[in-house]
């Protein structure tokens, strides 16, 4: 959401692979140099402190390339995603990376508040964090304002370069915090986890920029629907037996997104002035 506002075609597509990776690197090195069982809360500290880093580094290195080398948005994060994949695959030889097992550290991905999932309280307290960041700071007016009139924003001063960097920098902390609590929860870190939302994303993301007012929080519900969709049909991807289900979910969500969509551009479409084509006027090359 935040980089599709920051431009016409911005989008991070990296978020999976740097989320996976992120988790990795942190179950590979936290245990060289602190013990889960002589120091919990330093271990766990650690863990989430190296797992943040490198979604920060993973975002800077996206808003560097788009910002500097003035490449495509999405097909700059589609190579990062595959460079972070591919970083994943090398240090774990293509396995998966355990976990171990800390109490507060796998209180993250499964503990409870109060019969409520802490990995649902980080969730929503990204949200509001994100709501408020987004309509109360002067940082979300010169995004907006960049996003919807980008010749306005360089007269205007904005510097489009840190914009950018920062937006996608929080874009990686973004999903570091997803892989962080993708790796408590499972107890691993596997470079191939959450691939299939990939496709899910460009769907329901794909034209979210250009939305506005009322149809803006329209395309948020579906977002927000959506994920909580794929989320709670998770659990029954564990058995071989339940993956129809996995296609059934992903199909009947593609197939609403692209009906809500659809009635939106064919009442765009109705709206239209037609002009019978005797009433044209023809160019002089015709004549």
């Amino acid at each position: 959401m935040l980089s599709m506002m920051s431009g016409n075609g911005d989008i991070d597509l990296s978020g999976v692979g740097l989320a996976n990776l992120s988790g990795m690197v942190a179950a590979i090195v936290v245990p060289r140099f602190v013990s889960g069982d002589d120091s919990p809360l330093l271990y766990t500290s650690l863990f989430c402190a190296i797992v943040l880093i490198m979604g920060l580094l993973g975002g800077l290195l996206n808003g560097v390339v788009i910002a500097r080398l003035r490449l495509t948005p999405i097909l700059c994060t589609l190579g990062t995603q595959l460079l972070f994949t591919g970083f994943a695959v090398v240090i774990s030889n293509g396995a998966s990376v355990h976990v171990d097992y800390v109490e507060p550290l796998s209180d993250i991905g499964n503990g409870t508040v109060f019969q409520v999932p802490i990995a649902f309280c980080i969730f929503i307290a990204a949200v509001i964090l994100l709501g408020w960041l987004l309509r109360r700071s002067p940082f979300a007016l010169r995004l907006y304002l960049m996003g919807t009139n980008p010749k306005a924003a360089f007269y205007a001063g904005i510097p489009r370069a840190r914009m950018l960097i920062t937006t996608y920098a929080m874009c990686g902390v973004l999903a570091s915090l997803a892989g962080l609590v993708s790796a408590t929860h499972t107890s691993s870190a596997k470079w191939d986890y959450g691939n299939s939302y990939l496709l899910i994303t460009i769907l329901i993301a794909g034209d979210g920029r250009r939305e506005s007012g009322r149809r803006l929080w329209t395309h948020r519900l579906c977002i927000f629907c959506g994920d909580g969709a794929a989320v709670s049909v998770e659990p029954l991807q564990s058995a071989r037996r339940f993956a129809v289900f996995r296609r059934l979910r992903m199909g009947l969500l593609a197939a609403f997104v692209a009906r809500v969509r659809g009635r939106r551009t064919g009442a765009r479409d109705l709206r239209l002035p037609l002009t019978p084509i005797a009433a044209r006027p023809r160019s002089a090359n015709a004549r």
